[in-house]
């Protein structure tokens, strides 16, 4: 490759990098909003060009399969339609003066920081470098938790910072155990953390010591994925800190730490001497999807009722992960995306309902149908998304976790479709009534952008009719690479 060749991993890693050093530097909040979109469309593009351009062969420090080539196009996708949200969401909470321009500007230069973070999670071929990636992408979430300086707001980013380095630090030990169990064979130096040496060697691996590895990298990304029990600083996040975060943190964020749990699936999964993964991950993916469910009965805060709607798909992805087999990985992955989708549109809504009704509370938003036809049937449609309402994509994705889950465990499959249909009837049961309930609240116009939130779930309908051939090609060979 020559010198002048376009580069997509660097330009990934790059654009975002550069813009926020630019905007920390920028006094003005409407330009910074603008090279915030730009930023993020022109790393969306690079990701893009990942389809046609060459892959460079696997490096110390990067590489590119299929498997990552997944999360980072939907990682820069839900990124760039999040900067388009935001920079309505952002002037209004400007206008009411619950920020200021240095704020502002702050909160632009973090954001992009935090797409650099997770782009370099995804590419990183060197799995110390990976877990470096996740810690920075989640101490620039923190900072943009606490952006409001209320005390819930500190108070939230705190109790994330506190329990989210409990995680990293069992996934750092986690990988630090991968590594002396790499070292007798691959030798000392940074070979013995290259991910796709460590494929290769694998196989002859220590099982007692990679067992041990697996359990702590499982719970310290598994911190970060929001699974329960470990999931208590997802809901207090969401609801204290500004919408964009909480659209990125349930779309993206938790997407990064289920890439790190893969990775490190695939390598056990390689050692014929090593523990199933799969136990272990439904386990914690069946506990996650019943007591989510059950906690969406009781929640009085909107963003804290979708925070626990994350943990309950999340407890469904990695369910499926841990199931395997090329069908369970297929869905788990097409869930994945589409919860991806849906989940960021949600909050595109929520946002903006909170602002205009000035409250979170749920029983102080009622009639949105009727107050805000926009706004309220955009939530309409997103709910029934989220719940596997046909014909949307999230239908066609739990429909095939459950029957792959008959197939390979029968008995797993009462609890599974139990925990589904109580948490169907928690959304049905709210949705209702903020919807279409009798209107209250404030009756002021939206300033808002729609485009965002109504392109994604046009998008998950059309999953949900037609998958086209070369996408579902595409989601085999990972599956098939998933094991």
């Amino acid at each position: 490759m020559s010198p002048l060749a376009f580069d997509p991993v660097m330009a990934v890693l790059l654009v975002p990098l550069g813009a926020a050093a630019l905007m920390a530097l920028l006094p003005n909040y409407r330009l910074t909003a603008r090279l915030n979109v730009a930023a993020g469309l022109l790393t969306l593009l690079a990701a893009l060009s990942l389809f046609v351009t060459s892959r460079p062969d696997p490096g110390t420090y990067f590489f590119i399969d299929d498997l990552n080539i997944a999360f980072i196009v939907l990682n820069t996708f839900v990124g760039f339609t999040t900067s388009v949200f935001s920079a309505s969401y952002i002037a209004h909470e400007l206008e009411t003066g619950r920020l200021n321009s240095a704020n502002i500007r702050f909160y632009h230069a973090m954001y992009q920081v935090m797409m650099f973070g997770m782009n370099l999670a995804f590419v990183s071929n060197n799995v110390g470098l990976m877990w470096v990636a996740v810690e920075l992408a989640t101490l620039t979430t923190v900072l943009m938790v606490g952006i409001y300086r209320t005390s819930e707001a500190l108070e939230a980013a705190w109790k994330y910072f506190i329990l989210g380095s409990v995680g990293i630090a069992f996934a750092l030990f986690g990988t630090i155990l991968v590594y002396m169990v790499a070292q007798p064979l691959i030798g000392e130096g940074q070979d013995a953390m290259v991910w796709t040496i460590l494929v290769e060697h694998a196989p002859d691996f220590d099982p007692a010591l990679l067992n041990v590895a697996f359990v702590f990298l499982l719970l310290g990304y598994g911190t970060k994925v929001g699974l329960a029990p470990l999931h208590a600083w997802l809901p207090d996040a969401h609801a204290e800190g500004p919408t964009p975060i909480s659209a990125v943190l349930s779309g993206l964020l938790l997407n990064v730490a289920l890439y790190a749990v893969l990775r490190f699936k695939i390598l056990l999964a390689a050692n014929p001497g090593a523990i199933a993964p799969g136990p272990l991950m439904m386990t914690m993916g069946l506990v996650s999807l019943i007591f989510a469910a059950f906690m969406l009965y009781g929640r009085r805060d909107i963003k804290r009722l979708f925070a626990y709607s994350s943990i309950e798909h999340m407890g469904i992805i990695v369910f499926a992960f841990g199931l395997g087999g090329p069908l369970a990985n297929f869905a788990g992955l097409l869930h994945m995306v589409m919860h991806s989708l849906t989940k960021s549109a949600i909050f595109f809504a929520v946002g903006h309902i909170s602002q205009v009704k000035g409250t979170q509370k749920l029983a102080e938003i009622r009639g949105l149908t009727v107050t805000h036809p926009g706004l309220g049937w955009g939530l309409v449609v997103g709910v029934a998304a989220i719940i596997g309402v046909p014909p949307f994509g999230i239908f066609m994705s739990e429909f095939l976790v459950v029957s792959s889950t008959f197939a390979l465990q029968p008995l797993l499959a009462v609890p599974l479709a139990f925990g589904l249909l109580v948490a169907f009837g928690a959304l049905l049961l709210r949705l209702t009534e903020v919807a279409f309930g009798e209107p209250m609240g404030s009756l002021a116009p939206v300033k808002a952008s729609y485009a965002p939130m109504f392109i994604h779930l046009a998008l998950v309908l059309t999953a949900g009719v037609y998958l086209p051939p070369p996408l579902v090609s595409w989601f085999q060979h990972i599956a098939i690479l998933l094991g």
